[in-house]
């Protein structure tokens, strides 16, 4: 049985290329940091709440949360930040079975992500539940069994799989679909395009 609110991890390691590098999650959308945003939407659906990003950790001290960095050297991608996540809720909660994992650039997140994503986990007896709007999968936004922490481990540095879909395709997977209206609930700010199109969003997002 998944918890009811499980650990959160917010993933924060990517390099921003899109950008011109920095901290993505750092960015201000109307006013506020897109990282903010989602530690709002977050903090009510789980029960711990941590920030996986490399380099120094005092950046994101204003944010109060606990900062880990991957046990994978290189920026490998986000699977190395989903390994730190279950690692760090191994480490912290005994009885932690569930991690949830979502990136920081992510500001309109929806209210029922782990509900419906445990719901349907345990609905269609998968392992791992993944996040889908538009008819587009959304592989890092999922919730992960903290038990696969070993077998994700052993796929980084023995496999060498770097990519989030190739890994979940050795499990059952339950796909939870998001509608896009008034908005995609999944929309990610990558661009200063994006970051333009996020602030519409928001001024209508009250």
């Amino acid at each position: 049985m998944a918890d009811a609110l499980p650990t959160a991890v917010i993933l924060a390691g990517g390099l921003a290329r899109r950008m011109g590098g920095g901290d993505k999650p750092l960015r201000a959308v109307a006013g506020r940091p897109l990282l903010a945003r989602v530690i709002e939407r977050l903090q009510p659906q789980c029960r711990a709440l941590a920030l996986n990003a490399n380099g120094d950790p005092a950046r994101f001290a204003p944010f109060g949360l606990p900062v880990i960095a991957d046990s994978v050297q290189g920026f490998p991608g986000p699977l190395a930040g989903v390994l730190a996540a279950l690692d760090w809720a191994a480490a912290q909660q005994s009885d932690a079975t569930c991690v949830l994992t979502a990136p920081g650039d992510c500001p309109f997140l929806p209210h029922d992500l782990v509900a419906r994503l445990n719901e349907a986990r345990l609905a269609e007896a998968a392992e791992i539940a993944v996040a889908a709007s538009g008819g587009h999968l959304h592989p890092v936004i999922a919730l992960w069994p903290v038990a696969l922490r070993d077998a994700l481990r052993t796929a980084l540095f023995e496999d060498d799989i770097r990519k989030v879909e190739r890994f979940t395709a050795r499990y059952p997977r339950a796909v939870v679909e998001w509608p896009v209206t008034p908005f995609d609930p999944f929309f990610n700010a990558n661009t200063p395009e994006d970051v333009a199109e996020a602030e519409r969003i928001a001024a209508g997002d009250q």
